[in-house]
């Protein structure tokens, strides 16, 4: 056994352990951030985030936001333990309470060279880097004409996280939306609420849509995977014997979505999205009505949290 398959199973084992002491902790929420998030930050992480400040909003900004936050985007390890790009770059910025185990040495940062993610950087060195805020200027070219950015992003997929070769339309819709952010001067933190994440999951589905429109079967899937992921991290807030109703719903939503995507004929697919959208406003309010009951209220999540913290 080669030393990069030795890191590769000692990495498993790593985040396995942090997943099933999360999952079967006496009381404690099941919240898949919270195994590669610092414990100490865990309240003030999953319960705040960055505004998002975007410099101009369209339908290349839309999507590019959704692919952002979609795991499956990455695929390979980082789409099972459930990261994103957004994951370590919130909303665009960086991301203080980032602590992957193996990949992390200190909160805010991670190993791009790890052998957990990658069968093409890992370099057996164990040498993490201070995540990048990407509002801010960097190494990188954002320049429009000079596809710097395209490429580097293309590379991140394939070569640091293991990903499928993204299509045109998935790199230009990512880097239309890393060019259009802005920098947030007062580094406010907004509270993280069901609402914001019914709304992105609006959104994606829009991206859908239009994705469809013009044929484009990738970049459709990866946008309803995106919906898909948002509707997760609901239902995962949705604990306990009190919002069980709740919580069929979401998944009922969910796996209805799934099967949209096996819907060929574009004519068809758009009506049964629209006819989803309609049906799911009674899952929305009936979700949105029960927060004040969810891991979504400070309160619930920090009592949620106790055990963890004596």
């Amino acid at each position: 056994m080669d030393w990069r398959s030795v890191r590769f199973l000692k990495y498993n084992v790593a985040i396995g352990s942090v997943c099933a002491a999360v999952a079967h902790a006496a009381d404690r929420p099941v919240i898949q951030a919270m195994a590669w998030l610092d414990p100490a930050q865990h309240l003030a992480a999953l319960t705040t985030e960055p505004s998002s400040n975007i410099a101009v909003q369209n339908k290349q900004v839309v999507a590019g936001e959704a692919l952002f936050h979609t795991p499956t985007l990455l695929g390979g390890q980082a789409a099972k333990a459930g990261l994103s790009c957004a994951s370590c770059h919130e909303n665009g910025r960086d991301n203080s309470a980032f602590l992957f185990p193996n990949v992390s040495d200190e909160p805010g940062t991670a190993d791009v060279t790890s052998s957990f993610f990658s069968s093409y950087r890992g370099n057996a060195i164990f040498d993490p880097v201070k995540i990048p805020n990407l509002t801010e200027p960097g190494k990188i070219s954002r320049a429009a004409d000079s596809q710097e950015l395209e490429k580097f992003i293309r590379d991140l997929i394939v070569e640091e996280f293991n990903g499928q070769e993204p299509t045109p339309s998935v790199l230009s819709a990512l880097a239309y939306y890393v060019r259009s952010l802005s920098a947030d001067r007062d580094n406010d933190r907004m509270p993280v609420m069901v609402e914001g994440q019914f709304d992105a999951v609006d959104r994606a589905l829009l991206a859908a849509k239009a994705a469809r429109q013009e044929n484009d079967l990738k970049l459709s899937a990866l946008l309803i995977a995106s919906a898909r992921h948002r509707l997760g991290l609901i239902h995962e807030r949705y604990a306990g014997n009190r919002l069980i109703r709740q919580r069929k719903a979401i998944i009922t939503a969910s796996q209805q979505l799934r099967e949209l995507e096996t819907i060929k004929d574009t004519a068809v697919f758009i009506e049964a999205l629209q006819k989803w959208g309609n049906d799911f406003q009674k899952t929305r309010k009936l979700v949105s009505g029960k927060q004040h009951l969810s891991l979504y209220n400070p309160t619930i999540l920090k009592a949620a949290l106790k055990p963890d913290t004596k």
